[in-house]
């Protein structure tokens, strides 16, 4: 049965502390003690020698519930000063003196004069002093001591917390805990018997039963319990308060040490019972611990009420918990050779339902929807069998999982990992590492290296190193070269004569044969290629045939021929079209006739105002003004004119029409800037048209709704026009 309650699982160790002061402690026999005494005054310390003085009693108790009809002796004191001579009066004071205790001041016997009961006070704190009857000064120091109050039985024990009430859930495993009940006693628990409690049941045999010392507790614990959670809790009581109510909770012995460990909350001053090991419930299905619970602030003054501590057995069931099938190992390594046949067997898994019932396991491979199924299991079996044909070379190692459940609970799951190793058939001929471009110098000498060759092999290690390099035996022998091999898997091409020529052969062939260590052992053959260059005496290449280098790329000489005739036609095209760029035509000649007589005919854009190679710009100018200036083209006049300096209040306050009037005679006469050639005059603009004029040279004085910001996108040729009526704008918008 599961408890949930706290109360039911925690067991409750009883501390029973007793506060008393005792400074001084009576025997059976009579003791004599012997002080120094040291009184603390202001700040000052006197010290009192008296030698061979001191108090002498014997051990005060007091039996409780005395009903006798004479005083009950308690004790007596008396001081080594006494000579017996009546000349020392002993004092009594403190709690009941006078009253429930009693002295004769000559002999020091003390007597109870009243019957006490210890469980309403235990003891009893009183002084006594000797003075000298002559001179009523004192012969020793006040001294204290306690008066104990000794215990008989004469409280029945109690249960506080009853009536209970608690239910039982059927089909109970025997041995579940139903309840905890704790008794009470007010005697002494520290003399004799008369606080233990002693259980029995006087009702409910034999469906139950109580420990009748310990009172035992049981607690509940599931086998699926996780390592390291807490699975319960213990507290005890103390009656004590605040510091001196702490405790630790400690485990002192029983079979479930190692399994179990307990810590102390300091909050709640509970201790919390938690698992270190597994529980399995079919191994082990109980545990038996000894908790202690011992106060950790203790005051020596009262250790002898100790000890402050208090122990209890707890008996812990393991709960049997439907569990998953378990593996019998917790992953599987497994080989299998490539290229096996199709159903060859790679090994067996097994699980077992570890619960008593030991269900019967079902097995499967989980797999994703798009990995392929190279490996399927037997259900029942879990034998793991090859499904198609395995290549080493492609896939060394597969990791797959399967998946266990039990055939009553196909809910319970548990998987493990398996990892199954390829291994290596000798399947794989070796092959040359890579293409080598060999070279042989034409004043080699016999017997020297050219070139060291190396191979690679797909197989693993054991099939594959160490290489053998030879030449095919089948074939004559080769008078240019040989091949020695290295043994290190490698091998050396050598030359077997003196000089080769390009001009007789620059290109030789030399077929060689590699084999692997492989059992059995496989090999292939190569054709190394060869080619003859030119060397400088430290056997740097200096140069080789071309057609040897064309051949080694592939390209035959109908094909060099093909390209150099392409490379000649494309050569051809662009020098003619060089030359037609160069032609230009004649500039066309100023006629004297008037130019309203000529019609010029010109089928030549022209490269705008910089463009001087065009057309003869002459043939629209007035003839009476074209006399004017004339310039040689092409050559820059050595005419230096003062740079124009304008102000923007002279600008802004000049006229329009006045304002282009002076660029254009500026223009006109600055023989420093492209075209050189030209007179940039506009003297004479023909008659006058019926439509008007349609210049924009007066546009300044009428009002229009033309936008001309479109002249900032005609580039930099149009940049003044555009700044320039960009102002005019502006104008009239203020």
């Amino acid at each position: 049965m599961k408890i949930t309650s706290t109360s039911c699982i925690c067991p409750v160790l009883v501390c029973l502390c007793f506060v008393q002061r005792c400074y001084g402690t009576a025997h059976h026999s009579s003791i004599k003690v012997t002080r120094n005494q040291t009184k603390h005054i202001e700040g000052e310390t006197e010290v009192h020698h008296r030698p061979k003085r001191g108090w002498v009693w014997n051990q005060f108790f007091v039996l409780e519930e005395h009903m006798g009809p004479d005083p009950q002796y308690v004790g007596k004191l008396h001081s080594n000063s006494d000579k017996g001579d009546g000349s020392v009066k002993y004092i009594l004071t403190g709690e009941g003196a006078g009253t429930i205790f009693i002295i004769d001041d000559t002999t020091g016997d003390i007597h109870s004069t009243k019957s006490l009961d210890r469980e309403q006070k235990t003891h009893y704190v009183l002084h006594a002093q000797a003075i000298d009857r002559r001179t009523n000064k004192p012969l020793e120091p006040e001294s204290e001591f306690i008066i104990k109050v000794q215990d008989i039985n004469d409280n029945a024990p109690k249960f506080t917390d009853g009536p209970y009430i608690v239910t039982v859930p059927e089909m109970s495993d025997m041995g579940t805990s139903v309840l905890q009940v704790t008794a009470t006693d007010a005697d002494d628990p520290t003399y004799g018997n008369s606080a233990r409690v002693v259980y029995s049941i006087l009702q409910g045999q034999p469906y139950f039963s109580v420990d009748p010392k310990t009172e035992h507790y049981q607690l509940y614990v599931p086998e699926s319990a996780q390592v390291g959670s807490a699975v319960g809790k213990i507290k005890a009581n103390d009656a004590d308060t605040g510091s001196n109510a702490d405790m630790t909770y400690s485990i002192i012995n029983g079979d479930g040490v190692g399994i179990f460990s307990i810590s102390t909350d300091k909050e709640t001053r509970e201790g919390i019972l938690s698992l270190k090991k597994p529980l399995n419930y079919e191994k082990k299905k109980s545990y038996t611990l000894n908790i202690e619970g011992a106060n950790t602030h203790l005051d020596f003054r009262f250790s002898h009420l100790g000890p402050f501590k208090d122990a209890t057995m707890l008996k812990i069931i393991v709960g049997d918990v439907d569990e998953p099938p378990l593996f019998s190992m917790p992953s599987y390594v497994m080989e299998v050779y490539e290229n096996a046949k199709i159903g060859t067997v790679v090994g067996t898994v097994l699980a077992q339902d570890p619960d008593s019932a030991n269900s019967l396991v079902r097995y499967f491979i989980e797999y994703n929807a798009e990995d392929d199924r190279f490996f399927n299991i037997d259900a029942n079996t879990g034998i793991i069998k090859t499904t198609k044909v395995l290549d080493r070379e492609e896939t060394p190692w597969y990791n797959i999982t399967v998946a266990a459940s039990e055939k009553d609970n196909p809910g319970l799951l548990s998987h493990v990992a398996v990892g199954i190793r390829v291994l290596d058939v000798n399947d794989n001929p070796p092959e040359l590492a890579r293409e080598y471009d060999i070279v042989v110098c034409e004043n080699s000498k016999p017997g020297q290296v050219i070139h060291t060759i190396s191979a690679t092999d797909k197989d693993d290690f054991a099939n594959g190193p160490r290489f053998n390099f030879f030449l095919d035996e089948r074939l004559s022998i080769n008078p240019n070269f040989t091949l020695k091999d290295n043994e290190d898997n490698t091998a050396s091409i050598l030359t077997r004569r003196r000089r080769f020529s390009r001009t007789i052969q620059d290109v030789y062939y030399l077929p060689i044969m590699i084999s692997d260590g492989g059992i059995p052992s496989l090999s292939s053959s190569s054709t190394l290629t060869i080619r003859v260059c030119a060397c400088e005496r430290d056997g740097r290449v200096r140069t080789c045939h071309a057609e040897a280098f064309l051949s080694s790329a592939g390209l035959s000489t109908g094909a060099l021929i093909a390209i150099l005739l392409c490379v000649v036609i494309l050569l051809a095209i662009v020098v003619l079209f060089i030359t037609l760029r160069r032609s230009k035509k004649e500039p066309l000649i100023i006629s004297e006739e008037d130019v309203r007589e000529n019609v010029v005919t010109y089928d030549d854009e022209g490269g705008g105002e910089e463009d001087t190679e065009a057309f003869d710009i002459t043939a629209l100018r007035n003839p009476s003004a074209a006399e004017e200036l004339k310039y040689r083209r092409d050559i820059i006049p050595e005419v230096n004119l003062t740079p124009r300096h304008q102000t923007l209040s002279t600008l802004e306050s000049i006229d329009v029409q006045e304002f282009i009037k002076q660029r254009l005679a500026e223009a006109d006469l600055d023989p420093s800037v492209p075209p050189y050639d030209s007179l940039q005059t506009y003297a004479y603009e023909g008659q006058r048209s019926e439509a008007g004029s349609i210049s924009s040279l007066d546009s300044a004085t009428t009002q229009s709704d033309q936008d001309y910001h479109y002249l900032g996108d005609w580039g930099p040729e149009f940049k003044k026009l555009a700044e320039l009526y960009g102002e005019i704008e502006s104008e009239r918008t203020t």
